[in-house]
């Protein structure tokens, strides 16, 4: 029995000293969000008095605010395409019989293996063609849809019972009425797991919208925090604190769904 205690108390241990290695990083980038770049680099882990100076150099060297408001459009409009795309045609790969699906799937899963490098290219000489460069629709409609979102509601309907659909179409009840009065609420913890994901996906993306956006009004916080990286004099408290603010709203999504996050992801119903 002793033993067994002392082996459930090096786990506790283990358990907690693997929580502090990972917050730890997130509570270093807040911290120095407070101080100087003198302190920073001398490695302070407490608190600064230095928040205000932080802000004030910020918003002197940077457009935060339309960075942040470019951020959050850019993400809201593509996570509700994606969820809305993507869900309808995970829902209809499992629902609907053909048999050119299971093909249809295959090519979409094996796209997922092309690396977006190989991409930026060619899409940004077919974007550049239908005048979309610098534009909130060039930047976010890539992302509107993904094979792996794609994946993920079709995995999840498959758990979704079959015997419903049926039911109400004897009762006459329309497809896009059996989608979204049926299967969108019973599915609700994958579309919580999908948005989540799809959140924070666009809020980081940085390569497709460093290619396809050059106005300063129109980029995003990943690269308004690599602009501060790309000064000579970098000012560390500043880009601290830019950072902080650009983890935030991830942070906040996944908290706000973390409960339904795994249920999702497996595909699980309530």
């Amino acid at each position: 029995m002793m033993k067994g205690r002392i082996l459930k108390g090096f786990k506790y241990l283990f358990l907690i000293l693997a929580a502090i290695i990972s917050i730890f990083p997130l509570y270093w980038m807040a911290i120095s969000a407070t101080n100087k770049s003198v302190d920073i680099i001398g490695g302070a882990i407490l608190p600064g008095r230095y928040l205000i100076e932080n802000i004030n150099a910020l918003l002197n060297t940077t457009v935060l605010e339309r960075a942040m408001l470019n951020s959050f459009r850019n993400t809201i409009i593509a996570t509700f395409f994606n969820l809305l795309i993507c869900s309808i045609a995970g829902y209809s790969f499992q629902v609907y019989k053909s048999k050119y699906k299971d093909k249809v799937m295959g090519i979409l899963l094996l796209s997922m293996m092309v690396p977006v490098a190989a991409t930026l290219i060619p899409l940004f000489s077919m974007f550049g063609k239908i005048g979309l460069l610098n534009t909130m629709i060039g930047c976010i409609l890539p992302t509107f849809s993904t094979a792996f979102m794609i994946f993920i509601f079709k995995q999840s309907a498959q758990s979704f019972p079959h015997d419903i659909i049926e039911a109400a179409r004897i009762d006459g009840m329309g497809e896009i009425g059996i989608f979204f009065t049926m299967f969108v609420p019973i599915m609700k913890s994958t579309f919580a797991a999908a948005t989540t994901v799809t959140f924070m996906n666009v809020w980081n993306s940085y390569l497709w919208p460093l290619v396809v956006l050059q106005k300063e009004e129109a980029k995003t916080m990943p690269l308004l925090v690599s602009g501060l990286l790309g000064t000579y004099v970098i000012d560390y408290g500043a880009l601290m604190l830019a950072v902080t603010l650009s983890t935030l709203p991830t942070i906040l999504v996944f908290f706000l769904l973390e409960k339904s996050f795994a249920e999702g992801i497996t595909g699980a119903i309530k």
